[in-house]
C-alpha cells in the first residue's frame, strides 16, 4: 500500500483541506496521513475563523510520520504563515521526500485570505525549490509571478517564471479562465507544454477543487505515475467530482469525491 501525507488546514465543512485530501487518497487507493497546519471554522458560505497551529506542532506531526511510517508523496495546502512554511520545508529536506506537490492555497472561495502576505516570500524561498510540481490557479500564479495572466502566452510565461524558482514542474489550472465552454490546464515540464481540456460545468459547487486536484496528483505520484500521467488522472478525478454534484449547503458546495470511482466502475 502506497502512502501520501497531506500537510494542510482542516476544513470543518469537509469539502477542502485535510478532509478533501484524505478522501481523495482513499478513493485512489493510497493510504492517507496528515499534519494539520490550522483549524478553520468554515462552511459553504465562507471561512468564519482560522486557528493556526504553532510551527513546532506542525513539525512534530511531520516528524511522527517521518520517524515511523514514511511516505511516498507529500501534498501541501494551506500553510498560513512563514514560520510554518519554514518548518515544513525543513522536515521535507530532513526526510529527503521527493514527490512533493505544492498547492499554494492563498484565498478561500469566499474571499478570506489563507496565506499571510509575508509568507509568499517564504513559500518561494524555502518550499518551491523542493517541489516536484506546483498547482496554482490563475490568481495564485499571478501573485507568485507578479504578472497578469490573461492569455495562453501569459500562462506559458508564468509557468517559466515559476520554474525559475526551483520547481521541477508547473501546472496552471484553468478554472478562472473566461472561456465559457472549456477549462484548460497547462502543464510545463521545463522542456514541453501540455494542455488538459475538460468541459466547463456551470455550477457553484466547486469548494475544494484545488485541494482535491492536487491530492489526486500526489496520490498518483505515490503510486509511481509520471508527471503527465498524474496530472491527467488528477484532471479526470476533479472533473468527475464537479460533474456529479452533491448540492450540499447554501453557498459554494463541495465536490463529490466518490464520483470518479463510481464512474470508473460503471465503465467496466
Amino acid at each position: 500500500m502506497k502512502k501520501a501525507l497531506t500537510i494542510a488546514g482542516s476544513d470543518s465543512g469537509g469539502g477542502a483541506g485535510i478532509q478533501a485530501d484524505i478522501k481523495t487518497f482513499q478513493e485512489l487507493e493510497v493510504f492517507g496521513m496528515s499534519a494539520i497546519t490550522a483549524v478553520t471554522a468554515q462552511n459553504t458560505l465562507g471561512v468564519q475563523a482560522v486557528y493556526p497551529m504553532t510551527a513546532e506542532a506542525v513539525a512534530n506531526q511531520i516528524e511522527s510520520i517521518g520517524e515511523d511510517m514514511g511516505t511516498d508523496a507529500v501534498k501541501t495546502g494551506m500553510l498560513f504563515n512563514a514560520e510554518i512554511i519554514e518548518a515544513v520545508s525543513g522536515k521535507i529536506k530532513q526526510y529527503q521526500w521527493g514527490n512533493v506537490v505544492v498547492d499554494p492555497v492563498m484565498i478561500a472561495k469566499g474571499g478570506a485570505s489563507l496565506l499571510q502576505n509575508e509568507a509568499v516570500y517564504a513559500l518561494k524561498k524555502y518550499l518551491l525549490p523542493l517541489a516536484m510540481i506546483i498547482t496554482p490557479n490563475i490568481p495564485e500564479a499571478e501573485v507568485l509571478t507578479e504578472m497578469r495572466i490573461q492569455t495562453d502566452e501569459d500562462k506559458k510565461e508564468a509557468a517559466k517564471k515559476l520554474l525559475e524558482l526551483g520547481v521541477k514542474n508547473v501546472v496552471i489550472k484553468g478554472g478562472h479562465d473566461e472561456d465559457p465552454s472549456e477549462s484548460i490546464d497547462l502543464l510545463y515540464t521545463g522542456t514541453d507544454f501540455f494542455t488538459f481540456r475538460s468541459r466547463r460545468i456551470n455550477t457553484k459547487n466547486t469548494h475544494g477543487t484545488g485541494c482535491t486536484f492536487s491530492a489526486a496528483v500526489a496520490a498518483e505520484l505515490a503510486k509511481g505515475s509520471n508527471i503527465h500521467e498524474a496530472v491527467s488522472k488528477g484532471k479526470d478525478f476533479i472533473q468527475a467530482a464537479i460533474e456529479d454534484q452533491l448540492s450540499i449547503g447554501r453557498g459554494h458546495g463541495p465536490t463529490n469525491h466518490g464520483a470518479y470511482r463510481r464512474l470508473s466502475a460503471l465503465k467496466e
